[in-house]
């Protein structure tokens, strides 16, 4: 069987708030054995960790997403802080720019995606970016915290490794620009869809660099979308990729698990 990581998924969503045991055993027997759950505030970056500490496998990122910037303080980013020396938080996120909803400021999202930024450089950590509309905006302040730490989680291994463009909105020469910054992209259900953009980027670059989400429960891939989205659906994200590559299921899953790994330093 191949054998899974969905990088990110919401578990602390109140829609698997009366079957998540079930949904982690779905998981499993679709031989998904690792997940991150990534934080949209102070309260979620609690919880993640919380499950964390109930299930083998499970791996947290805390965090404040720009839908929740206009809700943060010092007091949230110094327990933030201290959440993250937390020994299964993996990455700071998901933070970064939306400037589809807009519901926050996009300067006070500029702000917090700094700061939170600068504790991910301070702490050693990858981060976990979420960027809708705002790519640009998001390179500018990414490449400005690089060029102020740049030895961020840089390794001896063949490149750093900074973080992951979670559900990438991007090109594939904006992926490979990334690349170069130290920096993986991920997709979720959309490669399944007919008409996404991420068709096109899978297809040019390929699997090797990238990783698989879920971004449960949303982003539900065919043929179950309308419904929500669980961990065990990343095995059809990993199918369709492999189809697009023209490889086996079990190599894909193989090179995109080891991808995460490596970036989360989460040891076999």
């Amino acid at each position: 069987m191949a054998t899974y990581f969905d990088t990110h998924t919401h578990l602390f969503d109140q829609t698997f708030q009366h079957d998540l045991p079930q949904v982690i055993e779905r998981a499993r027997r679709a031989g998904v054995e690792w997940m991150i759950i990534p934080a949209t505030d102070i309260k979620t970056s609690r919880e993640a960790i919380r499950l964390t500490e109930q299930y083998e496998g499970l791996y947290a990122a805390v965090g404040v997403h720009p839908h929740e910037a206009s809700k943060a303080n010092d007091i949230v980013f110094a327990e933030i802080e201290t959440l993250s020396q937390h020994p299964k938080v993996v990455a700071i996120g998901e933070i970064g720019l939306d400037y589809h909803y807009d519901f926050a400021p996009r300067e006070r999202q500029k702000e917090i995606f700094n700061i939170q930024l600068q504790l991910a450089t301070k702490r050693n950590l990858p981060v976990i970016i979420h960027s809708r509309e705002a790519m640009t905006d998001t390179r500018s302040i990414v490449d400005e915290a690089i060029q102020k730490s740049p030895t961020w989680n840089k390794t001896s291994d063949d490149f750093p490794k900074r973080g992951v463009f979670h559900c990438f909105p991007g090109t594939a020469g904006e992926a490979r620009e990334l690349r170069t910054s130290g920096f993986w992209i991920s997709f979720p259900g959309i490669v399944t869809f007919k008409k996404s953009s991420a068709l096109d980027v899978v297809k040019e670059i390929g699997y090797e660099k990238i990783l698989l989400e879920t971004d449960a429960p949303y982003m539900t891939p065919v043929p179950f979308r309308g419904k929500r989205n669980e961990p065990s659906y990343v095995a059809l994200v990993g199918k369709k990729i492999s189809e697009i590559a023209g490889v086996d299921e079990e190599t894909v899953a193989a090179v995109t698990t080891n991808n995460a790994k490596r970036l989360f330093e989460i040891a076999p």
